[in-house]
């Protein structure tokens, strides 16, 4: 019999066993790093060398096997079933989930790498001649691979599940509950547990990791303006500074005030894009955009399974491992956001809108950063590209500083780092915190505070541990487990969809 409405989200049963190993699992790793930060690095090596040697493959096809299996999924008749019941409408008008969506591929990791990245792959690019005209191309195509349909697929994938558990069959806000039609009611029990805890495990490191990017930047760009050292002291007080601000109003309840800075956060973020576009190479960011999604689109396929075999710890495990791995760690959290703004759409809507949505933005936004920078170096010999060399968070200033107000633009440029720092500080923090209380959707101020808190020391400590390679191995490790939990995602929703009658 076809529903009218949707099932109300059950409780999850009484227990803080999720709640208590992964506050001590994440407390213990601070200390380590805070006490042990040499030894830390070293594990981590380990850790990184053994997963990107022998499993690099596995997360390439693992990701691409997401793509194909939500696209499909989208084509199929599975996709007319409604994320609620059948007759339920959208809680959102399609012009407000689009906006959303939008500000959902925005952050701090688009911010660091949108000029950073295109740059290094010109220099160092994954085959071929560097710093030739071929180099620049091939960066651009590889920059849109990295945030294209792949990540949105990850994140589609995991916001279908809990969307669909929650909103069509009921069931608490927890990545556990995907797993019901598989583990029956065991899904309460020590399985079910154990994935909530690999859950936690993958946002709170893939958090930390773009804070630590966040705060690298936000170094650079102080050194840069008025002469602050970049050091391992300055990095913490900046995370401490933030960390206090986002806690605070964690804390105090300043819901408003939030959601002030994450809609003044994209008006900046607009406001700086519009900028380059206006006074940069307007004419040849718009043909590199046009050739780009051309030259995506004709290798898709190949990038998406070339493991360079000769090259096995080269240039792949660096950066396309390493980015997979960080798009699963964010899976919980960003499909947790993409869940709650999609209530009452089709399961066809909802797949083509995070596709294609966040997918076209980034586009745009990295034609236009990485572009104009790429053009700078080229043509102008703007020494974008010795800079990064030196100092990969310096590439955005670096690119400002050759454009009229560079001190405004630069000052502005912090802000919206900052904004983003705290934004997706909080929101990450809200999901860690309705995770680890039974999937409650108004999780305890106190325990959004603790993991705030934490998450702050997480940053620091990988930081302290080794900098960027330190939070490129928290992201690859911490996600490992959560991607074959995504694998065994596909079959559950598979096997639950059969047994759900089409309208």
């Amino acid at each position: 019999m076809a529903r009218s409405k949707s099932k109300q989200n059950l409780p999850a049963p009484v227990g803080k066993t999720v709640l208590y190993i992964s506050l001590l699992l994440t407390f213990l790793f601070v200390i380590w790093g805070a006490v042990f930060p040499e030894n830390l690095h070293i594990v981590a090596g380990n850790a990184l060398n053994f997963l990107t040697v022998n499993f690099g493959w596995l997360y390439l096809i693992a990701v691409f096997f997401v793509l194909l299996f939500v696209i499909g999924i989208a084509v199929s008749p599975f996709g007319k079933i409604k994320l609620g019941g059948d007759d339920e409408k959208p809680e959102f008008s399609t012009p407000a989930w689009f906006a959303m969506l939008f500000t959902t591929g925005m952050g701090i990791g688009l911010v660091f790498w949108s000029i950073a990245e295109p740059i290094t792959h010109y220099i160092n690019p994954p085959y071929g001649e560097a710093g030739t005209a071929a180099s620049a191309e091939l960066a651009m195509r590889y920059t849109f691979f990295h945030w294209g349909l792949h990540p949105w697929a990850v994140f589609a994938l995991v916001g279908l599940a809990l969307a669909y558990f929650q909103f069509r069959k009921g069931m608490p806000a927890l990545i556990s509950s995907i797993f019901q039609p598989i583990l029956g009611e065991r899904v309460h029990g020590p399985i079910g547990k154990a994935i909530d805890i690999l859950a936690v495990f993958a946002t709170v490191f893939g958090l930390g990791t773009s804070l630590g990017l966040g705060t690298m930047q936000i170094n650079t760009g102080l050194s840069m303006l008025y002469g602050i050292p970049e050091n391992n002291v300055i990095n913490i007080l900046i995370i401490a500074v933030i960390t206090g601000v986002f806690t605070l109003a964690a804390v105090l309840g300043i819901e408003k005030g939030i959601k002030f800075i994450a809609n003044n956060t994209v008006r900046l973020a607009l406001l700086i894009m519009l900028f380059l576009l206006l006074f940069g190479p307007t004419r040849s960011i718009f043909n590199l955009l046009t050739s780009t999604i051309g030259d995506y689109l004709q290798n898709l396929i190949y990038m998406s399974l070339w493991t360079d075999p000769i090259n096995e710890e080269g240039w792949i495990n660096g950066w396309t491992v390493f980015y997979w791995a960080w798009w699963i760690a964010w899976g919980p959290f960003v499909g947790q956001f993409i869940a709650r703004i999609s209530r009452g759409r089709t399961i066809r809507e909802f797949i083509i809108g995070s596709l294609v949505a966040p997918t076209a933005f980034s586009f745009i936004w990295l034609a236009i950063f990485g572009g104009t920078a790429l053009n700078l170096d080229i043509l102008g010999n703007a020494g974008i590209s010795s800079a990064v060399s030196e100092n990969i968070a310096s590439a955005l200033f670096v690119t400002l500083g050759n454009f009229p107000l560079s001190s405004i633009t630069s000052l502005l440029a912090i802000i919206l780092i900052a904004a983003f720092f705290i934004t997706s500080a909080d929101s990450g923090t809200f999901v860690v915190a309705m995770l680890t209380s039974g999937g409650n959707q108004e999780p305890d101020r106190k325990l959004k505070a603790t993991w705030g808190i934490l998450l702050g020391g997480v940053a620091a400590v990988l930081l302290v541990a080794g900098g960027l390679g330190a939070l490129q191995t928290a992201s690859i490790a911490s996600a490992f487990p959560f991607m074959l939990i995504m694998l065994v995602m596909c079959y559950s929703l598979v096997k639950s969809f059969a047994g759900d009658r089409i309208k």
